[in-house]
């Protein structure tokens, strides 16, 4: 398929900018995906299209500050977005800013300070972290070596890093509005934005009428990684990791097995739950006994894709020629969706990920 066929207009203006207080007055458009009929709420009513049997599946991954602004030995700034861990002291990342090579050291210090300074006066000292780039990947990622490794690392990463707010956000955020109420689990350098209309209020009132179940998959660059063939088909998804335990696992299948509808928030629940039930419970590969099974994955959803396992789902409005507009394509139809984006922007609906939500059924 053409990736031209996933494009449509949208006027600057429309995006979010920050998210609604309360999270649940956020608008809600409701789309029924076998006749196409269009329905306009708010997110506070999401409970009158739920019922006693669904079983509702949060990812409750959570964002660390994956944004870090560093100095080249020339006092230039350049952007290290961390991506995953290769191992105790070395990140694949993105780079942003001129003169990106391998060799290059980089210095991240403590508000705007490249270099160890004292303050003499408070006699407070400002933190530093320093890397060295290593390798470039074909896929466009960068490795970074830093000079810390395992928890000393991380907490430097946590003390200097940034919420990793899109680009499309010209507001400087925080990780208490980029965060789902129920994150749990570190591991995210982007928010799995769907969860952001629930309430901690909400989620109370639905635990008494459905069943909550909590999967975890740590956003990566698979998620918002732009695709650059014009033939879709020969997009390769980046890896990204799922954390399900078996008893949840279990019950999941069993769910779907009874005929109960499985509603997915997010598309990172979709791609989990899609990709769960082609993993045998039978084949996980041995964990320690304190850790959830692990499992890597890569899956594209895009139109003519088969779904297993979810029969709805709770997302946002995506960005153009996107991955997550191909999978919300393949489950709803391409027209349904791109008619249904035309609605929504004639009704100004606010889009991507402090904007307003879609419930398809």
């Amino acid at each position: 398929m053409k990736l031209s066929l996933f494009n449509y207009y949208l006027p600057k203006d429309f995006i979010a900018q920050k998210p609604v207080r309360p999270r649940d007055h956020s608008r809600l458009l409701v789309l029924n995906r076998q006749t196409g009929k269009i329905e306009h709420r708010h997110f506070y009513n999401i409970a009158e299209y739920l019922k006693p049997g669904d079983v509702l599946v949060l990812n409750n991954s959570k964002v660390f500050p994956a944004r870090l602004i560093g100095r080249k030995p020339t006092g230039g700034k350049i952007e290290v977005f961390l991506l995953h861990q290769e191992n105790s002291n070395t990140w694949s990342c993105l780079l942003g800013g001129k003169g990106r090579r391998v060799g290059l050291h980089i210095t991240v210090g403590e508000n705007g300070h490249s270099r160890l300074q004292e303050n003499f006066e408070s006699g407070q000292t400002f933190a530093r972290l320093r890397g060295t780039i290593t390798k470039h990947l074909p896929d466009g990622t960068w490795h970074i070596r830093f000079n810390h490794s395992g928890q000393k690392l991380q907490s430097l990463i946590n003390r200097l890093g940034q919420a990793p707010t899109p680009p499309y956000i010209k507001r400087a955020s925080n990780l208490t509005e980029y965060q789902t109420v129920y994150a749990q689990k570190t591991g995210s350098v982007a928010a799995p934005t769907a969860g952001f209309h629930f309430t901690k209020n909400l989620l109370n009132l639905l635990v008494k009428r459905l069943t909550i179940e909590y999967i975890t998959l740590h956003v990566g660059y698979g998620t918002f990684q732009p695709v650059k063939s014009t033939e879709i088909e020969k997009h390769k998804m980046h890896p990204e990791f799922i954390e399900v335990d078996k008893a949840t696992h279990q019950r999941l299948l069993q769910a779907k097995k009874s005929g109960r509808r499985i509603i997915a928030v997010g598309t990172t629940s979709v791609r989990a739950l899609e990709s769960l039930s082609q993993i045998p419970q039978s084949t996980n590969k041995p964990q320690p006994k304190t850790d959830p099974p692990r499992a890597e994955i890569n899956l594209f959803i895009y139109p003519g894709y088969k779904f297993k396992m979810v029969d709805a789902m709770i997302t946002n409005f995506h960005l153009p020629k996107s991955t997550l507009l191909m999978l919300v394509s393949a489950f709803a139809g391409r027209t349904k969706i791109l008619k249904a984006y035309k609605t929504a922007i004639r009704n100004k609906y606010r889009f991507y990920s402090f904007g307003d939500s879609m419930l398809i059924s």
